[in-house]
C-alpha cells in the first residue's frame, strides 16, 4: 500500500449544502389510473379549442388550470398523491411535521412530434409537479427526446470559470447546467416551484400525455 502523502488530511467529510429535492415516486395501479386519464384528457382536447397562447408550451395542447373538476375520480386521485407528498417533505423550520392546508391548480398537457415546454418557473407556488399518463415511448427509446430537463438553480456559475472541470460526487457533472429526467407513464415528478424547467422536443409519432399542478399554501 502506497503511504499517504505528508500533507494529507486525517479525515475528510463532504456535506452536501443547500440541496434543492426532486422528487420521483411511481404511483400503484398505474396502468389503469392512466388509461382513464388518457381517455379524459382526449376527450377534453376535442371539446375545449387550442389557446392562442400558452405559459411556457412550443406547440402542444394545454387544458385551462381546471384539470380537478374535469379529470374524474382518477385525476382526484393524482392530487391527492400530490398533496400527500408534499405534506411528507414539508416541515417547520424546526422539523417539526406542520398541517398544511393546499390550494391546487392542475392542467393537462399533450405534446405531439416537435412539441416542447421552454424553461420556466411556477411562481406563487410552494410544489410543481408533472403525472405522465402516456411517455409515448420515451421511456423505451432516449432517441424520442421528451425528457423532462431542470437547471442547476446556481445558474452557469460554478462552471463559467474551469467549464471542463465539475465536483466529484452524486450530481456533480451536472454543475452550472442541466440534467434530465426520462419520463415514464405512472411516475410523478415534483419539484421546489421556483426551480427552472422545461420538455425538451418530442421525437417520436405517438401522443405524449401529462398532468402538471401547483400546490401552494391556502390562506
Amino acid at each position: 500500500m502506497a503511504a499517504a502523502p505528508k500533507n494529507a488530511p486525517e479525515r475528510v467529510e463532504v456535506r452536501p449544502a443547500f440541496p434543492t429535492p426532486v422528487i420521483m415516486a411511481q404511483l400503484p395501479n398505474a396502468e389503469r389510473t392512466n388509461a382513464a386519464l388518457k381517455k379524459a384528457i382526449l376527450a377534453r382536447e376535442k371539446k375545449v379549442p387550442k389557446r392562442d397562447t400558452y405559459d411556457s408550451n412550443i406547440g402542444g395542447w394545454h387544458s385551462e388550470r381546471d384539470f380537478p373538476a374535469w379529470g374524474g375520480k382518477e385525476g382526484k386521485q393524482i392530487i391527492e398523491t400530490a398533496k400527500t407528498i408534499a405534506e411528507q417533505m414539508t416541515v417547520a423550520r424546526s422539523g417539526r411535521p406542520v398541517d398544511i392546508k393546499w390550494a391546487v391548480n392542475a392542467w393537462a398537457n399533450i405534446n405531439r412530434r416537435g412539441h416542447s415546454n421552454e424553461f420556466h418557473v411556477h411562481p406563487g407556488a410552494y410544489w410543481s409537479g408533472v403525472y405522465y399518463v402516456d411517455d409515448a415511448g420515451c421511456a423505451q427509446d432516449r432517441n424520442l427526446g421528451g425528457e423532462f430537463v431542470i437547471m442547476d438553480p446556481r445558474g452557469p456559475g460554478p462552471s463559467m470559470y474551469a467549464p471542463l472541470l465539475c465536483f466529484r460526487g452524486p450530481g456533480g457533472s451536472s454543475v452550472g447546467a442541466t440534467e434530465l429526467l426520462p419520463p415514464r407513464a405512472g411516475v410523478m415528478i415534483m419539484f421546489p416551484s421556483w426551480l427552472s424547467h422545461g420538455v425538451r422536443p418530442y421525437n417520436g409519432d405517438g401522443t405524449r400525455i401529462s398532468v402538471a399542478f401547483n400546490l401552494s399554501v391556502a390562506e
